[in-house]
């Protein structure tokens, strides 16, 4: 199933969305796709490669409606990351990189309905967008699940009608700072927070 989409699969930073993950058959295969890659690309530089293993855990998000199967999901992507780093990196891998990953993991995989789009305790399913800006320096933005495909079903590849956002604003039922993703062809709202960019071995600081 996944060679129907294998450029994308190959693709690094190509975000994919497993809404019934279970212990990660999909995911885990996407990872270690990615991972070859990164072998492929970066293998002759340990320190790039780390820092586009770390991309490619970013990329991957799922969501399960039990619990036990969202924590082995996590663990199982975390231990194919850390199987590959440690066989890459050896001795210059460091605890603060693993401590990362296992914190993206935290936040890409949850426990909830990808029906409702809640979390267990009722709220709104949260994903973690994260984005390297510059060097090193990651940047974190949280989304509504529920928010970022209704702009994908509402005004998926509209980016031609640009008076929805001028000369008759009153048509469009988004709050004006809903901006146009090139990479998903849909209009997508706001973050509901940011945080400032931070060292991709250094996110488990967060708050």
């Amino acid at each position: 199933m996944l060679d129907l989409v294998k450029q994308e699969t190959e693709r690094i930073e190509s975000r994919f969305l497993e809404p019934a993950c279970g212990d990660g058959n999909f995911l885990a295969e996407i990872l270690s796709r990615k991972l070859d890659v990164c072998d492929k690309k970066y293998g002759n530089s340990k320190a790039d490669w780390e820092k586009y293993s770390v991309i490619a855990v970013t990329s991957i998000y799922g969501v399960d409606i039990m619990e036990d199967n969202a924590k082995e999901c996590r663990k199982r992507l975390y231990d194919i990351w850390n199987k590959a780093y440690t066989k890459k990196c050896g001795k210059d891998c460091t605890d603060l990189c693993r401590e990362s990953v296992e914190y993206i993991l935290s936040k890409n995989i949850l426990y909830g309905d990808a029906l409702t789009m809640k979390q267990n305790d009722g709220k709104p399913i949260i994903f973690a967008q994260w984005d390297f800006v510059m060097g090193n320096l990651i940047k974190r933005s949280d989304y509504r699940l529920d928010e970022l495909l209704e702009g994908q079903d509402k005004h998926k590849g509209d980016h031609e009608a640009l008076s929805l956002f001028g000369d008759d604003e009153n048509n469009f039922e988004h709050p004006k700072d809903w901006v146009y993703d090139n990479e998903t062809k849909a209009y997508i709202p706001a973050p509901i927070k940011e945080y400032p960019p931070t060292d991709y071995r250094q996110l488990k600081e967060m708050k």
